[in-house]
């Protein structure tokens, strides 16, 4: 059973999909939920089948006190690198709150403070609390929209079904076809043994 919040207050809960992908953005979500939310099928987006996150984001972005979404592109993520993009992009979707929290929770173990917001990192936060459970849904079906979209322009790496992340048939496509301007290219798209020139 997931809790739904850490500390009695207007309490934010955090979370961030599409860290480990070659190609496409880091997309962090942001959520509070009202002190009565309740919802059985609300799990760590992991942990749920796409059908089950598309069931939810409806309830979630109906349902919430307010929610605000961010991607962070490729660019940025080479520039910056993925951690800080990663923060950066929880950053701007707490930003989009329509309530400022008074608490953020956040998935994982790695922050930075958010204004003089107090903050905690949670290891695993999104199968043990509803608002950080809520944001990672949110972030998780906005990406996947995302990559389907862009899935139309470049149908070759079938971002449709992988999402960007490093399947053998990704990395394939990259071998083939070569890199694009979705991908991250300060990550290693292709193993050692596809690079070296003999």
């Amino acid at each position: 059973m997931l809790a739904l919040q850490l500390l009695d207050v207007l309490e934010a809960g955090t979370d961030e999909a599409g860290r480990g992908c070659l190609a496409g953005p880091v997309t962090a979500a942001a959520v509070i939920l009202p002190k009565d939310f309740s919802n059985s099928l609300l799990n760590d987006s992991k942990q749920l089948s796409e059908r089950k996150r598309e069931i939810l984001r409806p309830i979630i972005e109906l349902e919430a006190t307010t929610f605000g979404v961010a991607h962070i592109f490729p660019k940025e993520i080479d520039s910056i690198n993925i951690l800080n993009a990663s923060i950066l992009g929880m950053h701007k979707a707490i930003e989009q709150l329509s309530i400022t929290p008074e608490h953020i929770i956040v998935d994982g173990n790695k922050f930075k403070p958010f204004r003089s917001i107090p903050h905690q990192t949670i290891i695993k936060g999104d199968g043990k609390f509803l608002n950080i459970a809520a944001a990672s849904v949110l972030a998780k079906t906005y990406r996947d929209a995302y990559m389907e979209k862009i899935h139309e322009e470049f149908p070759m790496y079938n971002w449709k079904k992988n999402k960007g992340y490093p399947t053998v048939e990704h990395r394939e496509a990259i071998k083939k076809y070569g890199t694009t301007k979705y991908h991250r290219m300060s990550f290693r798209l292709l193993p050692e043994q596809y690079t070296l020139d003999f």
